[in-house]
């Protein structure tokens, strides 16, 4: 019995079929389809009731996961208490925000490979809710306030952001003064949110109204910048449009409320070292630069 089989078969019950199963190993179907049939001619048993579908436990399959699962896990823990100090190996699956991912996070993860060749890294850049668990992955970069969850959360950097607008939207229909005022304008939102403002040293919130709206922070800086009303948006992704005029701050008194970069994980009793590693370089770098400069994130 192969320990890549045994992966492998963790890997089909829980995303459910075999196409999604190569997709979380990198692997192509056919590999995952040959895998399966080893260990369940090795077995001498079926795990898998196969439909056009995708793939169902069966009750032997059902039993077998959890112990097949514990396994890996421990297989995982032997290799790293054995592997040279510092060294990683196997596989790190990653869900990283779009509006950061690509031009804040990218590069640690890319100086995580060149640190540790024997480690694979597989990163998903998407602005939608990510579920862990069902998705397969190792752990998530979030960014924003989280919600309630039985995920385990790490704190690795502080992000602000202000409400901003371009110098034309700003000639053409004035800069709010209050909050009140606020709602007489056109926001740029994710959806139906509501924004998060200080008020002094109290939080308060705001239910603003606007005819555009985009799942993308990117998306809303350029809307922002195009004139199209107010944003309520991350210094991260405003500050080369604030540096060069395109965007101004409105209403300083009235920033958002504070928020972090967090590394997110299925909980669990210890996580694994390659989530250590990850946790600690995305640390290291908010240490460094505090204000989530994007400019010397990405190296320009």
């Amino acid at each position: 019995m192969d320990i890549e089989e045994l992966r492998t078969f963790v890997e089909v019950a829980d995303a459910g079929g075999i196409t999604a199963a190569a997709a979380r190993l990198g692997v192509a179907k056919s590999i995952v389809s040959r895998r399966l049939i080893r260990l369940e001619a090795g077995l001498g048993v079926q795990l898998l009731a196969r439909t056009t579908r995708g793939a169902s436990l069966t009750e032997a399959g059902a039993t077998f996961r959890d112990y097949a699962a514990r396994v890996c896990a421990e297989i995982d823990v032997a290799q790293e208490t054995i592997l040279p100090a510092g060294e990683l190996r196997g596989r790190l699956r990653v869900a990283a925000p779009l509006s950061f991912g690509p031009t804040h996070f990218a590069k640690i993860l890319a100086e995580m490979a060149n640190r540790h060749p024997q480690l694979h890294i597989q990163t998903c850049y998407s602005d939608r809710f990510v579920d862990l668990v069902a998705e397969g992955y190792d752990c998530a970069i979030r960014v924003g306030h989280l919600p309630n969850s039985t995920l385990v959360a790490r704190h690795v950097g502080p992000v602000n952001g202000s409400l901003v607008a371009s110098p034309a939207y700003i000639n053409a229909h004035g800069a709010p003064q209050t909050l009140d005022e606020l709602l007489d304008h056109e926001a740029l939102m994710q959806g139906t949110e509501s924004w998060q403002l200080m008020d002094g040293n109290e939080a308060v919130s705001v239910r603003p109204q606007g005819r555009f709206k985009a799942d993308n922070g990117i998306a809303l800086v350029a809307a922002a910048v195009a004139g199209l009303g107010i944003g309520c948006l991350p210094l991260g992704l405003t500050r080369p449009h604030l540096a060069s005029g395109a965007l101004v701050v409105i209403m300083p008194q009235h920033s958002t409320k504070p928020a972090g970069v967090y590394v997110v994980r299925p909980p669990g009793q210890h996580p694994a070292r390659k989530i250590r590693v990850l946790t600690e370089m995305l640390t290291d770098y908010f240490r460094l630069f505090p204000d989530f400069d994007d400019n010397v994130l990405v190296g320009r």
